[in-house]
């Protein structure tokens, strides 16, 4: 089998990528070792920035998504039983973000890709990836019991942290960037309405706690727990407890409660692989970096990453210039230390280390009196949350 780019993974990163390049004109093949129905119902994110949103609108993928998604202003954060509301649209000069679950982008993606795409191989397990650095890499795969081999010009490891892409970089040239943290979020699904109609964050000396939601009928919601703990550890009342405890204020407010059909941990830890290209291999999404959830930036990251690729090879093919594709890796490494950065000082922020020390709790305070007092501090967490400016190569990030 024979295309110009190789995807490995059809994840949002990946299927989003091929409808991009299929609506450049470029042909790919999209390796995906999961069954589609596993695809399309695994939970992941559902925060997507505005430069996201165009994104999927430009590739034609938008229309249920505007249709159906929640586009958010703000979020609340609430601490020391206050409450304070940060206006998106009022701090970035209009910007704001949608609700809308990673789940429904895979779907809208893969009706288009099936319709009127490139293959799209579900089932099809990538081996390897061979001659990264020849003129046509390979990716030997398994598919329906049978083994095959993808050429490529280029190839696209979008196949998460545990992939094979990223395996392909020599130890010579792969440095690793990584921070673990002693906390994960216990997360539930709940068929019951949202108790807010935007975002609440909450810091409690008991714990963060998150208050979202999938849609209007679904609420999505989060405690943090120590790291390693088990999803069946906590029954169901135990956790609507703890949520009331945490997300308690002055104010008057209301956690609604419901049946939770969906109960996960999710570990949290930062990582990124520099760099993200070698040679005719290129890394993106979870394969490149990993972020803590606290900021909402992994899917929005992959649809980076991939709007750069396709952008970059694009421009290659149209003037002959490879000066945009061999600039991938340290554009993207802009943005993603920029998002890596954000992400760790919202994990910090509204989270309690254990053994944490009275003085951490109260720089934590402290910090969100100052978003909550200061135009300029919340504008600076408005940006980043909404979506960083696109970076191009040769320029600097300026949010």
């Amino acid at each position: 089998m024979r295309t110009t780019v190789g995807i490995i993974g059809a994840g949002p990163a990946g299927l989003l990528l091929a409808r991009l390049l299929h609506r450049a004109g470029i042909d790919s093949v999209v390796l995906e070792s999961r069954e589609r129905a596993y695809v399309e119902h695994r939970q992941r994110a559902g925060i997507l920035e505005q430069g996201t949103v165009d994104v999927l609108r430009a590739a034609g993928a938008g229309e249920r998504m505007d249709r159906e998604g929640l586009r958010h202003d703000g979020i609340e954060l609430r601490f020391d039983r206050r409450r304070h509301r940060v206006d998106f649209p009022a701090r970035t000069g209009g910007r704001s973000v949608m609700v809308y679950a990673q789940t429904e982008v895979c779907k809208d993606l893969i009706a288009l890709q099936l319709a009127d795409g490139g293959p799209l191989l579900f089932g099809a397990r990538a081996l390897a990836v061979e001659d990264a650095t020849g003129d046509r890499p390979r990716v030997p795969f398994r598919h329906q019991g049978r083994e095959a081999v993808l050429e490529c010009d280029y190839v696209v490891g979008c196949d998460g942290f545990r992939g094979v892409a990223r395996t392909a970089f020599p130890a010579a040239v792969s440095r690793v960037f990584e921070r673990s943290y002693p906390y994960a979020w216990l997360g539930i699904l709940a068929d019951v309405a949202p108790s807010h109609d935007e975002l609440v964050y909450a810091r409690h000396d008991r714990g963060f706690a998150l208050a979202s939601m999938r849609s209007p009928s679904v609420s999505r919601l989060y405690l943090q727990v120590p790291a390693g703990t088990e999803a069946g550890q906590w029954t169901d009342g135990a956790i609507w407890a703890e949520l009331e405890r945490r997300l308690e204020t002055d104010g008057y407010w209301t956690l609604h409660r419901g049946p939770v059909t969906q109960k996960s941990v999710t570990p949290m830890r930062s990582f990124v692989h520099e760099p993200m290209r070698h040679g005719r291999l290129f890394l993106a999404g979870d394969a490149a970096h990993i972020v803590p959830p606290t900021g909402a930036k992994g899917l929005n990251l992959a649809v980076a990453d991939v709007a750069t690729f396709a952008r970059a090879l694009t421009h290659a093919r149209q003037t002959g210039s490879p000066d945009l594709l061999d600039a991938y890796s340290a554009t993207c490494l802009r943005r993603v230390w920029q998002a890596e950065r954000f992400s760790y000082d919202m994990t910090t922020l509204l989270h309690c280390a254990p053994d944490a020390p009275a003085f951490d709790a109260r720089l934590q305070l402290a910090r969100l009196e100052r978003i909550a007092s200061c135009r300029a501090a919340e504008t600076d967490l408005a940006d980043a949350y909404t979506g960083f400016p696109p970076v191009m190569a040769g320029n600097k990030p300026s949010g």
